[in-house]
């Protein structure tokens, strides 16, 4: 391309070896070439009453109104519906956002949730050992008793759409909080609902 004098760099012609600055301005067929974005990651706690995406639905806030004007570009790694709250990623590292949210990762995924009423020991054992078969497939939960029999720890590995709030609605129960405080590595930590913070080192595998 620069020897087909395709290339500009501040105006005039680029040539073959030519040396250029941070602050050059380079067109191609007179197009102008942007530098590559920084890579960001944001850790967020969701509030309850807000929507993971980017338009509001009626009235419904979206995450992005608690986020400056800088992150609004950044994409969600995995979602929170309406009801739910606590931990959430955002990035503009593709790759990243990928590897974060496809099920074939196996990113762990935990879970602080409320029931309306006592889970029974069989329903408990059905969802921890065996799995509830829901209309998308099985569904297995990692269960552990928080102090309560209304409170569980939930462990997961996947993230179909409602998963936690559909596996115990099969079986008659009614999710009344649903609060994630991990996501693979990354924990939600002293965060405020609301709050924001950059991620300074995040995981690539």
């Amino acid at each position: 391309m620069i020897a087909a004098s395709r290339v500009q760099v501040d105006g005039k012609t680029a040539t073959l070896g030519e040396r250029i600055s941070p602050t050059s301005v380079i067109y191609v067929d007179s197009k102008e070439i942007k530098p590559t974005k920084y890579l960001t990651y944001l850790a967020l706690n969701k509030p309850v009453g807000y929507i993971s995406s980017r338009a509001r639905q009626d009235s419904t806030p979206t995450i992005y109104e608690l986020l400056p004007k800088e992150y609004k570009h950044l994409k969600t790694a995995g979602r929170l519906d309406k009801d739910s709250s606590g931990l959430m990623l955002l990035s503009n590292d593709g790759d990243w956002v990928l590897k974060m949210t496809h099920p074939k990762y196996e990113k762990v995924k935990i879970y602080e949730v409320e029931l309306d009423k006592p889970l029974e020991p069989l329903h408990q054992q059905m969802i921890a050992d065996f799995g509830v078969n829901l209309p998308d497939g099985r569904s297995q939960l990692g269960l552990t008793a928080l102090g309560s029999k209304r409170k569980w720890q939930v462990t997961m590995y996947e993230g179909r759409n409602r998963q936690i709030r559909r596996t115990f609605g099969a079986l008659g129960y009614t999710v009344t909080k649903l609060h994630r405080t991990q996501l693979d590595a990354y924990q939600l930590g002293a965060l405020q609902p609301g709050e924001w913070q950059e991620i300074k080192s995040a995981t690539k595998h």
